[in-house]
């Protein structure tokens, strides 16, 4: 009977697993299907000269260039501002935390992780339309505004998987360091967080999607279809996940709406390429804090 089960768990093990390869191999194969012949320079630059819209001497118009930039200037600020602060949430609650300030504020993070983006936008919004009443009328709904909504929208993921990732450090390893001399802030500086610098990241990872793919956020704090790349932190800017929603919705033939599926993938080669540099910081980061 345990060998039946055994064999029954492991089966649905892999054919979950073969089932989520197969529906995301047929989402990226659809993309590609129908974006892959519209991706082109034109595409990304219109009828501005590549170079030229690269060094910001010439503006694009009818090119995604504008909405590549503010998305990836969008996802840096916003994962700038969280982590610091998240990762210093995530130590708190993990090692200096009593159980009773653990279990609420993990209940208010929890929430906190629910609430939809639409909310956190409208308070952007409304924390844009305050500033700009009562200390100066130059501040409105901008890509810091976004950036700062975004921000808060990810924080709990990267504070669960941090307080996670030095949870389940091992006792044997936590009380390595202490029974040596060293004290709590160094056990954590040279023991603990170099241990758990994959979980950490894996929930910087999961920021990185959900800042470069979240659009109702954004909507409500600074992103236009026309803005061109920002020039300023207070600044209106273009992001690729909005460009995709109008695209789609006002669409009038079927070359439009190809654009829109060539958004997709370039979006998807955006967050890849800021995953790839996440991990390449991830092992930077190990190497300092293991033989440095």
């Amino acid at each position: 009977m345990n060998r039946l089960a055994n064999i029954s768990v492991v089966g649905f093990c892999w054919a979950s697993g073969v089932l989520f390869f197969g529906v995301l191999a047929c989402i990226v194969g659809y993309l590609l299907y129908k974006g892959a012949g519209v991706i082109d320079l034109r595409l990304v630059f219109g009828d501005a000269d590549p170079f030229d819209a690269l060094l910001l001497k010439q503006r694009v118009f009818d090119g995604l260039f504008p909405a590549m930039a503010g998305t990836f200037l969008l996802v840096i600020i916003s994962v700038s501002i969280a982590i610091p602060s998240g990762v210093a949430a995530g130590i708190y609650l993990a090692e200096y935390a009593r159980d009773s300030v653990k279990k609420t504020l993990g209940l208010f993070f929890d929430i906190l992780a629910g609430v939809p983006s639409v909310v956190i936008g409208l308070f952007g919004f409304s924390a844009s339309l305050f500033l700009h009443k009562r200390f100066s009328g130059d501040i409105r709904p901008c890509l810091l505004i976004s950036a700062v909504s975004l921000a808060i929208l990810v924080l709990p993921y990267i504070i669960r998987t941090t307080q996670e990732a030095l949870e389940n450090i091992p006792a044997q390893r936590r009380m390595a360091a202490p029974a040596m001399g060293a004290t709590r802030l160094q056990n954590i500086r040279y023991v603990l967080l170099p241990q758990s610098l994959p979980g950490i990241f894996s929930g910087v990872v999961l920021a990185v999607g959900r800042c470069a793919e979240d659009t109702a956020a954004i909507m409500l704090t600074g992103v236009a279809a026309t803005a061109g790349v920002p020039r300023s932190l207070f600044s209106n800017y273009e992001a690729l996940p909005f460009y995709i929603y109008y695209i789609s919705s006002q669409y009038t033939d079927s070359h439009e709406l190809a654009t829109g599926y060539g958004a997709s993938i370039i979006l998807l080669f955006l967050c890849a390429v800021l995953f790839f540099f996440a991990f390449l910081i991830r092992k930077g980061l190990s190497y300092r804090a293991f033989y440095r």
